[in-house]
């Protein structure tokens, strides 16, 4: 089969497509055709070894949509030709940029009919991060407000979505040009994160029950300051190795600060299960922003963190 591989670590140009075994699954794995695989910003941490990796050559590549080939032992309530959609890979597990890759079962949901694999692919790690950022960690609760911190990107415009449907007030941030897009999604107060009384503009919106933080090294004193009393801030993402703690701002208020990985889900596949009964309902859908074949990984790679687009790319193995 062919596979993206990277035999040291360094930029994109350490990818190359290469032919390889197709990888046999053991108990409790499924052997997934790949249709559709997922880009994230956390790929490109593991090639260029900021995060490590068990063995090189690796495979980058945390999420997949495709097709079951086969069940191995030990297996339930998955079946050969299902159509499945899986997350949390590419860092103990070979990754997803490849023609087949084995998925630990407790891994994958299926993926509901008039789903694209291109959906499954964008929604499973950006979902699940998510979920366990407001519904997991900060419990959020109807009609309780909540600030999505750059709602363009990934998990941003999935964060959006999930939050209306639970009938949250919804404030986020983003550049101009993404504003209707993010409203339309079910933003209520879209802001622009460059001006100059952003507290200001948040606080006017309503204090925040619930923060989501993507770059909290550069926003926790100002999360700290809007949040409502009794809030909850929770940080994703690369938060830097010197991220502060406000207690200044915050430490009349009761807050509480959690910090958190997606790789940590305890049951990966039962949160992808639930959003894929949203997805099916059309409550969380992902933005694809563009598509690559598997040649182009490189490009992929480059593209999600030096250019500007809402939602997510996708890399087609087929292609």
């Amino acid at each position: 089969m062919r596979a993206v591989r990277y035999a040291e670590h360094g930029g994109p140009e350490v990818l190359s497509v290469e032919e390889v075994d197709r990888p046999k699954p053991g108990h409790g794995d499924l052997l997934v055709r790949v249709e559709a695989a997922g880009v994230n910003p956390v790929d490109t941490y593991f090639r260029e070894g900021e995060y490590p990796v068990p063995e090189l050559p690796w495979t980058p590549g945390s999420d997949a949509a495709g097709v079951v080939e086969t069940v191995g032992p030990g297996v339930e309530g998955f079946e050969v030709g299902d159509r499945v959609f899986a997350t949390g890979l590419g860092n103990w597990n070979q990754g997803t940029c490849a023609e087949y890759v084995r998925v630990p079962s407790d891994h994958a949901a299926v993926l509901p009919v008039g789903c694209s694999f291109e959906e499954g692919a964008a929604l499973g790690l950006v979902g699940v991060t998510a979920w366990q950022a407001l519904v997991h960690h900060a419990e959020l609760e109807p009609a309780e407000s909540v600030l999505i911190h750059s709602g363009s990107g990934g998990v941003g415009h999935v964060a959006v979505q999930l939050a209306a449907a639970t009938g949250a007030e919804v404030t986020t941030t983003a550049s101009p040009p993404y504003h209707d897009t993010l409203r339309a999604l079910g933003a209520d107060t879209v802001l622009d994160y460059t001006r100059a009384d952003l507290a200001e503009a948040i606080t006017a919106a309503g204090a925040p029950d619930v923060i989501l933080d993507t770059f909290a090294n550069e926003y926790a004193e100002l999360d700290f300051e809007v949040a409502a009393e009794r809030g909850r801030v929770v940080a994703i993402g690369n938060t830097g190795p010197t991220a502060p703690v406000p207690m200044g701002p915050g430490k009349f208020k009761d807050l509480r600060f959690q910090v958190m990985s997606m790789f940590n889900t305890p049951d990966t596949g039962a949160v992808l299960a639930r959003l894929g009964t949203l997805l099916a309902a059309g409550r969380v859908v992902p933005e694809v922003a563009r598509t690559y074949p598997l040649a182009e990984t490189p490009d992929a790679h480059r593209a999600v963190l030096e250019e500007s687009f809402l939602g997510k790319l996708v890399v087609i193995p087929g292609e």
